[in-house]
Formats: structure tokens, sequence, C-alpha cells
């Protein structure tokens, strides 16, 4: 059971990532026309992504809290006990990114709606950004653990 929620944890964290690195490409370093791949990338409405970006995360952070307590008494001792002090720390580092992504979801959700207001532009980009970074460090610490140490 464990396992398949890890499974969909993991899934619906690339969802988020696709969407809000998407997003922050939009907003950060939108693109004069979509000719080629990267122009296209960041051609995209970034407004259209905020409701599914939004419930991503709290899903993933929900699946992320009833994994938690088997993470807290299978994993952490081992990466202790081996000594993998900066992986555990990585860890919890990411606790409080993802508590303060949490936070941050009302801004983000007030800056991105329609109608787009252009003074709103730079706050929109640096909220973007600051979630852009939360998820994908949240997702590259998560495979790394999962990497060192599986939930079994």
């Amino acid at each position: 059971m464990i396992t398949t929620l890890l499974i969909l944890h993991g899934l619906i964290a690339v969802a988020l990532l696709g969407g809000i690195t998407h997003q922050t490409m939009a907003a950060c370093w939108p693109a004069r026309n979509n000719e080629g791949f990267v122009a296209s990338f960041r051609a995209v409405n970034g407004a259209r992504y905020t409701n599914a970006n939004i419930v991503l995360y709290i899903v993933s952070g929900v699946l992320g809290a009833v994994i938690y307590p088997t993470y807290r008494l299978m994993v952490t001792p081992y990466l202790l006990n081996a000594r993998l002090n900066a992986t555990n720390g990585g860890f919890e580092l990411k606790e409080q990114f993802v508590a303060v992504g949490l936070g941050m979801l009302p801004l983000y959700w007030l800056v991105w709606r329609k109608p787009l207001e252009p003074k709103y532009a730079s706050a929109r980009a640096a909220t973007t950004a600051i979630l852009c970074f939360i998820v994908w460090y949240s997702f590259l610490i998560g495979h790394i653990l999962n990497n060192v140490r599986g939930l079994r």
C-alpha cells in the first residue's frame, strides 16, 4: 500500500513539475514567437496552469503526509545510523520549503487571477519562480531519498 502511494505521489509530483516549470518559463522568460522548441515551451498561457498547479501541490502534500509516518519510522533511523546526515538534512529542509510553498499558494493564486493585471507581472514571476524552486528541490530530494533507501 505504501509503495502504491509513493508511486502515486511521484507521478503527481512529475505532473506538478511540468506545470510549474512551463508556467515559470512563461512568466519569467516569455516568448516573442512560438518558433522552435524552447520558444514553444515558453509560449504557454501561464494563467491556465494556476488552478491545476495548486490542486497538484495540495494533493502531493497530502499524499506526502500519508507516507510521512512510514518514512520517519523506516527511513530516518537508517539514514542516521548510516551517518547520511546531509541526505537526512536535505529532507528536513524539504519539509520547511514545502510548508513555505503551501503558505504562498494564496498569493500565487491572487497574482495569477484573470484578467491578468500588468502591474503584478513581477510578483507573478517571483512567486512562480519560488514555487518552481520548491517543487524542483522537493522532487530531487525525494528521488534521492528513494534511491538511498526506498520504502519497504
